[in-house]
């Protein structure tokens, strides 16, 4: 898809990498061209708007709104639903992932997490964890790319680690205690940090991982971003419960989930994971887990469906 031709969808990039990859995966399983608009925030993104407005954005970012406007517009998070609103009010479709708590009425579709108490509407779309850009296109391409990782000795464990949202990342001694478990039971750990992580936590999981088979990716690293083939190519995935992206992208594969409890975890989260256990997708981590049978989570594709259903069908 180009974006040069791609006029009738747009895709509201938040700076976020994680809150964009909600509406960028929908995107992509539309199977239609689409135009990503990213966001800029300027000061005044930081208070309450609750209104159909630009004036969160940057000035670059509000000029990409001068002129035509597409027929869909795809967006994430509670800052860029105001400028989602702002399409809305000249004709424009809205998709808009989590809640804005504000005028929700207001757009086409809302696509909701169970875990962020949906109310039932005919607009809301609940569904399990987040949407991602973990398709099954992807996890097939990038088991090919990846292909060095199925050299690893089984069973191969994806650990992937998040962190605290606010704060100095995750400690050093919760993220060695995860390591510790998950080197229990495996062959060889596909281990990766993300933004939140911090270093000196992927220090002490290298550190710990240091005699047994692994790869370690740090937040950061240079070169191609092995994420997806780590999970391409694992045999079961332990992931931190404080990362709503990461257990939904995991739950992408068809493999055993494992949820690793770094404490500190809001109801919020305690939700999320409830719900997920609930439907058999994921298991809390226990020092000698026990492998167990699942069935890959598409609600990306789910949601997909829906918009092209609801929205763009002729």
């Amino acid at each position: 898809m180009t974006e040069a031709t791609a006029g009738r969808i747009w895709v509201l990039a938040d700076p976020r990498a994680g809150t964009a990859a909600q509406a960028l995966g929908i995107a992509e399983r539309l199977g239609r061209p689409f135009r990503t608009v990213p966001l800029e925030w300027g000061p005044l993104a930081r208070l309450p708007l609750r209104w159909a407005t630009l004036a969160g954005l940057a000035g670059a970012a509000r000029r990409e709104f001068a002129g035509s406007w597409p027929d869909l517009a795809i967006s994430a998070g509670r800052r860029s639903a105001p400028a989602a609103l702002w399409l809305a009010a000249r004709g424009v479709r809205t998709v808009h992932c989590m809640r804005p708590h504000f005028a929700e009425h207001r757009f086409d579709l809302l696509v909701v997490g169970h875990h962020d108490s949906p109310p039932a509407a005919r607009n809301i779309l609940p569904i399990l964890g987040a949407t991602h850009r973990m398709s099954p296109a992807r996890l097939d391409a990038a088991r090919e790319e990846w292909a060095m990782f199925g050299e690893f000795p089984g069973p191969r464990i994806a650990l992937l680690l998040g962190g605290p949202p606010r704060g100095e990342g995750m400690a050093p001694e919760t993220a060695a205690a995860i390591a510790r478990q998950v080197a229990g039971f495996a062959g060889s750990v596909l281990a990766t940090g993300s933004r939140r992580t911090g270093r000196p936590a992927e220090a002490a999981v290298a550190e710990l991982l240091g005699p047994l088979p692994h790869h370690m990716r740090r937040w950061g690293d240079g070169g191609p971003n092995p994420y997806a083939g780590m999970l391409a190519w694992a045999d079961a995935v332990v992931v931190t419960g404080d990362s709503v992206s990461m257990i939904s992208e995991a739950l992408a594969t068809r493999v055993p989930v494992f949820i690793a409890d770094p404490g500190g975890l809001g109801e919020r989260h305690r939700r999320l994971h409830e719900s997920i256990y609930a439907a058999g997708q994921a298991r809390p981590l226990a020092e000698a887990p026990t492998p167990f049978t699942r069935e890959p989570l598409d609600e990306t594709g789910r949601v997909a469906f829906e918009v092209a259903e609801r929205l763009l069908a002729p």
